[in-house]
């Protein structure tokens, strides 16, 4: 499988940042942030499976994706950094918990290993429901989106997913996949007792953001000894696209060493 990715830098005194993105996301929410930290080394934001222009699958859970990023790494080479935000969080950690020796050093951005009671599922519920035969426009969409989903920076970033126009609109995602794995997706796998990551990691957490808590303090410190939080002020779960200047300062250093 190739992955599709966005793709900035040259530079190769430090090992190539791969970014993940999260469910429902693609590597164009994360263009910003690829520009920003091309102008000193070689990144790459990647489309997972099942999202943005990478090949549809029957398959997604966490090893499947890490495998598939793997196959990146192996690709360019050696090591590289990978930094993952939510799903791609998770995915960003079975990766450095089954192939140590590729991640040179790990970013988790609002995501924590272990199972949550968070879903997606009722925006999958209603993308698949939306009228994309019978619409005529971009706005008609987002207007039947607003019932179920009446957040409208919610709405904004689910209707990134949506491509077309006149000749008729279909959503990038596998979303009939998408909700039939669910529950892999809410979960982290389980690994063999002492599987651990022992490299540099960092894992970021918004202010008003709960998916990262104290109650999952001794899990991180078991499975990623070498971790540190950073909280990032004024930011939710999306805390790169809430407070950009505050994820970059962030990240910044920690990728630099």
């Amino acid at each position: 499988m190739h992955l599709n990715a966005i793709e900035a830098g040259t530079a190769t005194h430090l090992p190539p940042l791969l970014i993940l993105h999260g469910l429902l996301g693609s590597a164009r929410n994360w263009g910003a942030v690829v520009r920003a930290l091309g102008e000193t080394r070689r990144v790459l934001a990647l489309d997972l499976p099942n999202h943005g222009a990478s090949p549809w699958t029957e398959i997604m859970d966490y090893p499947f994706m890490a495998r598939e990023v793997a196959k990146v790494i192996d690709h360019l080479g050696g090591k590289a950094a990978v930094m993952g935000h939510s799903m791609g969080g998770k995915a960003a950690m079975a990766l450095a918990l089954a192939r140590p020796e590729l991640v040179e050093r790990l970013v988790v951005v609002d995501i924590a290993p272990v199972s949550y009671t968070h879903t997606f599922a009722p925006y999958v519920k209603a993308m698949r429901a939306a009228p994309l035969a019978e619409a005529t426009s971009r706005s008609q969409i987002e207007d039947f989106l607003a019932g179920p989903i009446p957040d409208k920076g919610v709405r904004a970033f689910l209707m990134q997913n949506l491509e077309g126009g006149a000749g008729g609109y279909r959503w990038r995602p596998n979303l009939a996949v998408l909700h039939a794995h669910m529950e892999d997706i809410l979960a982290f796998p389980l690994f063999a007792e002492g599987t651990r990551y022992p490299g540099p990691t960092l894992f970021v957490a918004g202010e008003t953001s709960d998916y990262i808590r104290p109650a999952h303090e001794d899990v991180i410190a078991a499975l990623f000894p070498s971790a540190e939080t950073v909280e990032v002020a004024s930011a939710g779960h999306w805390v790169h696209a809430d407070n950009p200047n505050g994820f970059m300062a962030a990240i910044s250093g920690f990728l630099a060493k």
